[in-house]
């Protein structure tokens, strides 16, 4: 298709609209699980926990390190030559996480349903993003990343409220169960539209990439299997064999971590590095606390999902209220700035919602104060992407780029991870709930203040005003969701 000025308007003509709309509608139900799953959490832990308690926080962490190999294997898969492969692969296990899910019977089954879920849902973004710059031409690229950036605004509006209704009206396995039939209407509209995306130009670009994918691979998987025995060690809390689980964790995923960015970036080394190095700090800092607002609203505060679900959206809102902000001014002042600011306002909101252990602080400085730190969020956030594809030389913004989503989703299953250990500790150590809630949050307020203070050394220098730099491709977060898609 031509690239030209005039197809700014022509995501919706015929030969367009069915690729636009499958991938909105895809986006759009995979943003609805990923909000709504936080906010009913409390209700299926005490539906599924008994003894299980310690595995609320691996109902996330298994998904974000689902998520992770989940990426990598759905770039080999569509530099192997099939599009529609990876995507009728990621949304049919998927779907098979959200039955499975639906209809678990313990923690452990939910578990593992979350997992599949995060190996399916890792394929979205790849085949998007690769379907986005295939099929159309350069002037309409960031008009499309801003239109699926859209497709969080509904969900994050009114998918953790309706979530926390359903479950506390009906029953909670509604909420994974009832998105099937969805996800099959998604399919038939989408998969035509994908498999009529051409070929990659070059071949020998593909070759390449194919060959970079092959020895990606190992290395996730390593990073994966790393980062979950670190979760499950911290989890365990004793010497034995919490101890070994940690240290094996480190020797496996440190090393397989470093192949998979940036030389420098955990020395946090100036430019490029420390850029993709702030992504996994931030993504630490906001879900060591995220994941456990609606337990702490719900299992200590003793509101309904409903309820719960208003500080979800707040944050949603905020989100893209600070994206919007700094995609506005960026080009005058600079990604150090925001950045800076937002690891500060996200200490600050996450510092301000801990207040509500307190049974005597109101409600709605909770909500407040979790929409402030979607604010931070929305402000550092897309500027760490920006700042990467700035630094990175032209040769190399693919594997910087892959290195950036490794970092954000190993920054989230962590997170999610250290907070869920740090409260299932406190749960096995007799300690009212709030004193494990409380560690969590406090983590998030130090990892948040160490990275503002890290971000010094990102570049001063201010990116040149561009069209692509106008449009905030991180504008909509997804908020308890897989945070490496590329349409965000």
């Amino acid at each position: 298709m031509p690239a030209h000025p005039a197809d700014h308007s022509g995501l919706w003509s015929p030969g367009r609209r069915a690729l636009t709309t499958g991938l909105v509608l895809t986006v759009t139900l995979v943003a609805s699980e990923s909000l709504a799953v936080s906010n009913i959490m409390p209700i299926v832990d005490r539906d599924l926990g008994a003894a299980n308690s310690d595995l609320y926080g691996w109902v996330f962490s298994g998904f974000f390190l689902g998520n992770l190999i989940g990426i990598v294997v759905a770039g080999l898969m569509i530099d192997r030559g099939s599009l529609v492969r990876a995507f009728v692969l990621g949304l049919s296990l998927f779907s098979i996480g959200l039955l499975v899910g639906g209809l678990a019977p313990s923690m452990p089954v939910l578990v593992l349903a979350r997992f599949v879920q995060g190996l399916g849902s890792g394929a979205i973004p790849p085949v998007a993003y690769v379907s986005i710059g295939r099929a159309l031409p350069e002037a309409l690229r960031p008009r499309m990343f801003a239109t699926l950036s859209t497709a969080w605004v509904l969900p994050g509006v009114i998918g953790p409220a309706l979530a926390g209704f359903i479950a506390d009206t009906f029953h909670w396995r509604i909420v994974f169960l009832g998105l099937l039939p969805l996800i099959g209407v998604a399919a038939l509209m989408t998969i035509p539209a994908i498999a009529a995306v051409g070929p990659a130009a070059a071949a020998s670009d593909e070759d390449t990439s194919r060959a970079d994918r092959g020895r990606r691979l190992p290395y996730a998987l390593m990073l994966g299997a790393g980062a979950a025995m670190i979760v499950a060690g911290l989890t365990d809390a004793r010497a034995i064999p919490g101890l070994p689980l940690v240290v094996g964790g480190i020797l496996l995923g440190v090393p397989a971590f470093r192949r998979l960015t940036p030389a420098g970036t955990l020395r946090a080394a100036r430019g490029l590095p420390v850029a993709v190095l702030l992504r996994g700090i931030l993504t630490f800092a906001f879900f060591t606390a995220d994941v456990y607002v609606a337990l702490a609203l719900q299992g200590w505060r003793g509101t309904s999902a409903t309820v719960a679900g208003l500080a979800l959206t707040a944050a949603t809102l905020s989100w893209t209220a600070g994206a919007w902000t700094q995609a506005h001014y960026i080009g005058r002042y600079g990604a150090r700035p925001f950045i800076r600011t937002g690891f500060a306002v996200l200490a600050l909101g996450i510092l301000g919602f801990m207040a509500i252990l307190s049974p005597a602080v109101p409600l709605p400085v909770g909500v407040a104060s979790w929409a402030v730190a979607g604010l931070g969020m929305g402000f550092a956030y897309s500027p760490l992407s920006l700042t990467v594809l700035r630094e990175a030389p032209p040769e190399s913004q693919g594997a910087a780029t892959a290195g950036l989503q490794l970092s954000d989703v190993l920054g989230t299953a962590l997170g999610s991870g250290v907070g869920g250990a740090l409260i299932a500790f406190g749960h096995r150590e007799g300690a009212e709930p709030w004193v494990g809630l409380a560690w969590a949050f406090g983590i998030g307020v130090v990892v948040a203040v160490f990275g503002a203070v890290v971000a010094g050394r990102l570049s001063a220098r201010r990116p040149a005003p561009s069209p692509a730099e106008a449009i905030p491709v991180d504008a909509t977060p997804a908020v308890s969701g897989q945070r490496t898609d590329p349409t965000r």
